[in-house]
């Protein structure tokens, strides 16, 4: 998977500052695995460590929590979450098909309900890990472009705006906090990751962002690996891919190659803050030109 070859490079730069987001938690320990968890709105939480930024909503009938680490994190992400509520979790929304988002459904009673777009279902079907008797933690409810689970102020909504990251990018809003959870389609202020293996696309990525960033009465974005962004951010990053796509393409279509597009790309003034490691601009280059000659 190319993701693991470039994780190491991502850099978590940029963050809206929170006034009423919540001091951090003492660090929960189960053997060397380390979880932490920061308070974001009344009883929404984020756990860092172990794998992407997992949302942790605590209703009246549970927890929903939004994607669950690698793999062997499960006792260490339960601990944790046992620091703010007893209630047991009795929903996993998987953002997406990767192994630091789903890696945790197998720790979970088969009794929880486990929900992902039907594209990561599909993306899901072809890992070796839910192979056999683990295929019971794959997602049994998906959905194609909107679900709503809940109600008043234990409401979600899911939407799903196109390929991007993967296939089947889930974005997770709890309307009554006004928060939004982005999966991996948002890590940091760079040029995303594309994994084509599993249907990601550079083509569609600034259009399915653009979906996302009208959606209304959102404040706060939980990102998939770096620190929380506000509705504004999101308008860049998708200005900010649009512009890098479009380079691409007009460097196709005028017959430069690979090199010469990722050589003469440079980051856009306008956005202050960015980076571009090298490794993943020719990576997204070499994606969008992939698409461009199928």
């Amino acid at each position: 998977m190319k993701r693991a070859r470039v994780l190491s490079a991502l850099v978590a730069v940029g963050a809206l500052s929170l006034a009423a987001a919540g001091s951090q938690k003492p660090t929960q320990r189960a053997g060397a695995r380390v979880v932490e968890i920061q308070k974001i709105k009344d009883n929404l939480y984020v756990l860092t460590g172990g794998g992407g930024n997992s949302a942790v909503f605590v209703t009246d009938l549970g927890v929903v929590l939004v994607d669950t680490k690698l793999a062997g994190w499960g006792q260490a992400m339960l601990d944790t979450i046992r620091t703010v509520t007893a209630k047991p979790v009795t929903t996993i929304i998987n953002t997406h098909a990767h192994a630091e988002n789903t890696g945790g459904n197998e720790f979970f009673p088969t009794s929880v309900e486990i929900i992902a777009q039907e594209n990561t279902r599909l993306n899901m079907d072809k890992m070796e890990v839910f192979k056999g008797a683990k295929v019971n933690f794959l997602p049994k409810l998906m959905f194609k472009d909107k679900m709503t689970i809940g109600s008043g102020k234990d409401r979600i909504d899911l939407y799903y705006f196109g390929a991007g990251h993967t296939s089947g990018d889930s974005w997770v809003v709890f309307p009554a906090l006004r928060v939004m959870h982005a999966g991996d389609m948002i890590e940091a202020r760079q040029p995303p990751i594309i994994d084509g293996q599993n249907g990601g696309s550079g083509l569609a990525y600034p259009t399915s962002l653009a979906k996302a960033a009208a959606i209304k009465n959102v404040d706060t974005i939980i990102t998939g690996h770096g620190p929380m962004m506000g509705m504004k951010d999101l308008e860049e990053y998708a200005e900010f891919n649009k512009d890098f796509r479009d380079a691409v393409v007009s460097g196709y279509n005028h017959g430069l190659g690979l090199g010469e597009v990722a050589a003469g790309w440079k980051i856009p003034d306008r956005y202050r803050g960015y980076t571009a490691p090298p490794e993943r601009v020719k990576a997204n280059v070499q994606a969008i030109l992939s698409e461009l000659t199928r």
